[in-house]
């Protein structure tokens, strides 16, 4: 059979058309799929009431972090810190001493308790609010907390190993008092 070139052209024609064919369906079908809207947050869990918003959460709540919210900071300090401190400005001591940092259950993560045992002489107890979170620990104050005729107030810091706190202790007779208690170990 002898080579037809016109038949030759015509089928490499026509190879050409279906294959430009086969592109631009190929460019419009890619276009098309590429420009539907997807649910970036579709598969993200935000925690502690934070929401999604182009794949990521946040902002997270005050007292939590996390690339889904999902630490708590006052979960990370709920514990029995343990040590000695002083001497005061009144030259006591505080051998012994204990604070426990009690979490709350609800959801303003900033807030806790911290019970201070000083043995023998008194147990306080202090609504506790985290001011300043981040991995490396936080700072806190205490609200101002009466006992018998003695006023308490002061601020701390912790960390998920070691707490301080300092309080000014006064009583409606004598001058303040500075009672500080460094580095007291998680127990």
């Amino acid at each position: 059979m002898p080579f037809n070139k016109t038949k030759y052209f015509q089928m490499k024609t026509l190879k050409l058309f279906v294959l430009s064919v086969f592109l631009t369906l190929g460019v419009f079908f890619a276009v098309l799929y590429s420009s539907c809207s997807k649910d970036a947050c579709k598969a993200v869990t935000c925690l502690n009431g934070s929401t999604c918003s182009g794949g990521l959460c946040g902002p997270c709540k005050d007292g939590t972090d996390g690339l889904n919210c999902e630490i708590i900071y006052r979960n990370l300090y709920a514990n029995t810190y343990g040590g000695s401190g002083g001497p005061d400005d009144s030259g006591r001591l505080y051998h012994n001493n204990t604070f426990t940092l009690v979490s709350a259950s609800d959801s303003d993560y900033v807030q806790m308790q911290l019970v201070w045992t000083n043995p023998g002489v008194r147990v306080v107890t202090f609504p506790l609010k985290l001011v300043h979170n981040s991995s490396s620990g936080s700072t806190f104050t205490l609200a101002s907390t009466k006992v018998d005729t003695f006023t308490f107030t002061g601020t701390g810091s912790v960390t998920t190993a070691i707490a301080s706190i300092s309080l000014t202790e006064t009583h409606p007779h004598s001058t303040p008092v500075i009672i500080t208690l460094n580095n007291f170990i998680k127990q």
